[in-house]
């Protein structure tokens, strides 16, 4: 057992870590989470024995293995594979003198102690962990430094893991990974035969791996039993909820479940009723959107404009002449579109969005963009060249040039730089601060269509769930990348992979996808083991076309979907406007009683015929698939 007894750790003056105490279970799965800048590194370091503790200590059993990731990446002319198979220090000192050793007593012992730990099959599961985190054969071959630095960091995390110490320390592991890594790694997580500690905002990652989460806050440890959404709702138990909002939370919860109790039982209804199911498992306390005022991302509405935003015909894409990265790209965006792309980081997600943001230009074929469009485009780099120097108020006033100090003042308003935040120095802020500061720059020119990728490695639970209400009140479209299915899942109603040299809609869900990705799906009637249909051709004609249509129902399904929660949104920022203004978005709580009752009125009777038409959707698609 790990025991923390009333740790105190004080730095500038100020306590991180206030008499701070838990028992972390042997073999224990424990998510550390709290708000960034509570103290969790601090913590870690304390558990290290990389900082000692003003006050208490930290108990362990003599000769426990840590495991902890350095803060610098290693590198070099040694390849991933040698590098990871050098973290196992034990082995690689007895394989060296079992070469040496002339002493055939000690030579015995050595060979025995090399079977004890599974030495010879180190290789194998070396691999295994690299192929597990992106590295094919041929990256595993190749010298540490042709690999860019989020590269190199799945080098030390593989390290790391095929250590196998008793303790293992993570520190946001997922933040390089892509899905596809990220679910292997959760694989691997669930089971580790050690003690895990794993500092994380992934909602998934920490309800499918932990089974306890020490939350840290005010200095202090409480250790919840369970996985993340049981901690919310342990939480939100101790929480004082605002009395309206949640009123109108649990009226649409009511509502959903009496759907679901009404037809479940029912075969004409039991689809419809099992994606209210879904809705329902889907909604999440508001109480954690409310503790912190400053958590504020409202992106400023575009104009209106005509469909279609962008349009590639038959385009390619790519860094090199003649050798494109993407190619044969047919791809409609409209104003109120909200997609994801998906696929395996490398594949071209990046280079997509940078045609889409007219940063690359097509090799061949044709883009076509609305003349007016204005571009929003947040990537990780502009949160790490924020000048450390200058003040959000001086950025912005630079970004806004000619624009009145009330509108540049406006803008970082909107995102929580107000009073006091806004003159501090950029190197004070912390990593989500950052976050919000580079989307109110990219934002500040009301954009039609918002690009981003990887939003969320800077942002802690809470932030990421105000950024997923933001994005769902936002009027404009959406291009997403992220490793977050949390977000995807809430935010999207367009999935598009990019694999195999070009990019394609993806007709299923983020489930269907995960699944795919882990192997789950298995072939339909009527299928071979491909998942291609057998028969004669015209059979298979027939097939095709039924896809195509099921596809086509999906897509309406999962649109209709999307409105509906986003209009619930709107619906909840609203009610949060009546009856508790100091918490509501800014553009809400300045207007009237009445003019805000008429705009509930007015997005309820959206939110009942976005529910008419999703329950059409639904009936369609049903009688589709049962034909099929």
């Amino acid at each position: 057992m790990l025991t923390i007894q009333g740790i105190t750790v004080r730095l500038g003056g100020r306590n991180i870590l206030d008499r701070a105490t838990a028992a972390i279970p042997p073999r224990g799965k424990v998510g550390l989470i709290g708000r960034n800048g509570a103290g969790k590194s601090t913590l870690v370091k304390a558990i290290i024995g990389e900082l000692d503790p003003d006050e208490g200590e930290i108990e362990m059993p003599r000769r426990t293995r840590l495991g902890y990731i350095a803060q610098e990446a290693p590198s070099g002319t040694a390849t991933p594979f040698e590098t990871v198979l050098d973290a196992d220090v034990e082995r690689t000192e007895l394989l060296a003198e079992s070469e040496t050793c002339t002493d055939p007593d000690r030579l015995g012992d050595v060979h025995e102690r090399l079977l004890a730990i599974d030495a010879y099959s180190a290789p194998s599961r070396a691999a295994r962990i690299l192929i597990g985190l992106g590295f094919d054969e041929e990256m595993q071959g190749q010298p540490l430094d042709t690999f860019s630095g989020g590269w190199k960091m799945r080098v030390a995390l593989a390290s790391l893991l095929f250590s196998a110490p008793d303790v293992l320390l993570l520190d946001e592991p997922s933040n390089h990974l892509d899905l596809e890594a990220t679910l292997w790694l959760e694989n691997f997580l669930k089971a580790y035969p050690g003690t895990l500690i794993v500092i994380s905002h992934e909602r998934d990652l920490l309800n499918n791996v932990v089974d306890n989460i020490l939350h840290l806050q005010g200095g202090k440890l409480t250790l919840y039993p369970g996985g993340y959404d049981s901690f919310e709702r342990q939480r939100a138990e101790r929480l004082a909820q605002q009395a309206a909002a949640r009123a109108a939370q649990d009226a649409q919860r009511a509502k959903l479940q009496d759907y679901v109790a009404r037809n479940s039982a029912r075969a004409s209804t039991a689809k419809q009723a099992q994606s209210r199911a879904k809705m329902l498992a889907r909604m999440q306390p508001i109480a954690a959107q409310l503790e912190d005022p400053t958590l504020s991302f409202d992106f400023p509405d575009p104009t209106e404009l005509r469909p279609p935003l962008i349009t590639l015909d038959l385009a390619a894409v790519g860094y090199a002449a003649d050798t494109p990265i993407l190619q044969r790209l047919n791809l409609r965006i409209d104003p109120d579109d909200r997609i994801a792309l998906l696929g395996r980081n490398g594949n071209g997600k990046t280079t997509l969005a940078r045609l889409l943001a007219a940063q690359l230009t097509p090799m061949a074929g044709e883009i076509h963009t609305s003349g007016k469009m204005q571009i929003g485009y947040f990537t990780q780099y502009q949160v790490e060249e924020l000048s450390s120097d200058a003040t959000p108020l001086e950025l912005m006033t630079r970004a806004m040039n000619g624009k009145t100090p009330a509108a540049v003042r406006g803008q970082l308003g909107r995102f929580g730089f107000s009073g006091n935040r806004a003159t501090a120095q950029v190197a004070t802020l912390s990593g989500g601060e950052r976050a919000r500061l580079a989307l109110a720059l990219v934002t500040r020119d009301a954009p039609h269509l918002l690009i981003l990728d990887e939003p969320t490695n800077h942002l802690d639970i809470d932030a990421r769930e105000a950024l997923v209400q933001a994005l769902n009140q936002y009027s404009g479209a959406v291009i997403l990348i992220s490793h977050d299915r949390h977000m995807v899942e809430l935010t999207a109603d367009r999935l598009v992979l990019v694999d195999s040299g070009t990019a394609q809609e993806y007709a299923g869900s983020i489930e269907d996808y995960i699944d795919f990705i882990l192997g789950r799906n298995q072939p339909r009637d009527g299928q071979d083991e491909g998942g291609k249909p057998k028969g004669s051709k015209k059979d298979r004609r027939a097939a095709a076309q039924a896809r195509d249509n099921l596809r086509v129902l999906q897509k309406q399904v999962t649109e209709t979907e999307g409105l509906m929660t986003r209009l619930q949104t709107q619906l909840t920022a609203i009610d949060r406007a009546m009856f508790d203004p100091s918490s509501a978005a800014p553009d809400l709580a300045k207007l009237a009683m009445g003019e805000l009752s008429r705009r509930r009125a007015a997005v309820a009777g959206e939110l009942e015929e976005a529910e008419a038409d999703w329950m059409k959707a639904c009936e369609t698609l049903d009688l589709a698939q049962q034909a099929t």
